[in-house]
């Protein structure tokens, strides 16, 4: 997968100010709204984690899950404003909205380092929208001072050592799991 660093990137005006959120366009021309996850997003969140292949769900976990349970998803729609940060990527459909990815972090008990994920929907994937997604997670990062972003990820997933790359992530072997590897970014 080759990931191109042209986009269109337009704040957009929010209810509250300090909450960021972007309207971005990908490389097919197709616009989304990146904004904060909140708590009234439990109906997408589970939605976009279902629709994901078996492949996907398994790269994001790192392990097999169905579909998501209560406790995870409000896990998920949830996070700790000061050690947490989660952006979900939305598209019209129709009179709806619906996601098609999402990135976070989660400071480490240090406050100096987090851990990343990003998902993007099978479907859109190779569009653009994780480097999208993880440019603004690790911009938020850095305002919030934390000095190193880190993703344990499936060796076998390709498409997050690519992106990885891109972004400028180092590689490295999971010293606790062969199947594993760590990207990490001094940011």
């Amino acid at each position: 997968m080759v990931f191109s660093q042209s986009h269109s990137s337009i704040p957009t005006a929010s209810n509250d100010s300090s909450v960021p959120e972007w309207k971005e366009r990908l490389r097919d021309g197709t616009t989304v709204l990146i904004r904060p996850i909140s708590a009234a997003d439990v109906g997408l969140e589970r939605e976009f984690i279902e629709r994901l292949s078996p492949q996907s769900r398994r790269y994001r976990f790192l392990g097999e899950i169905a579909a998501p349970g209560s406790a995870l998803l409000d896990r998920l729609t949830h996070p700790d404003p000061a050690h947490e940060a989660a952006f979900v990527a939305l598209v019209a459909d129709g009179a709806h909205k619906r996601e098609i990815g999402v990135a976070r972090f989660s400071a480490d008990q240090d406050d100096r380092s987090c851990e990343c994920a990003v998902a993007v929907a099978d479907e859109w994937q190779g569009k653009g929208l994780a480097t999208l997604l993880m440019r603004h997670l690790i911009e938020i990062a850095r305002q919030r001072g934390y000095r190193r972003m880190y993703s344990i990820d499936a060796r076998a997933n390709e498409s997050m050592r690519e992106l990885a790359e891109f972004l400028g992530f180092e590689r490295r072997a999971d010293p606790d799991d062969t199947t594993q590897v760590i990207h990490s970014l001094a940011l």
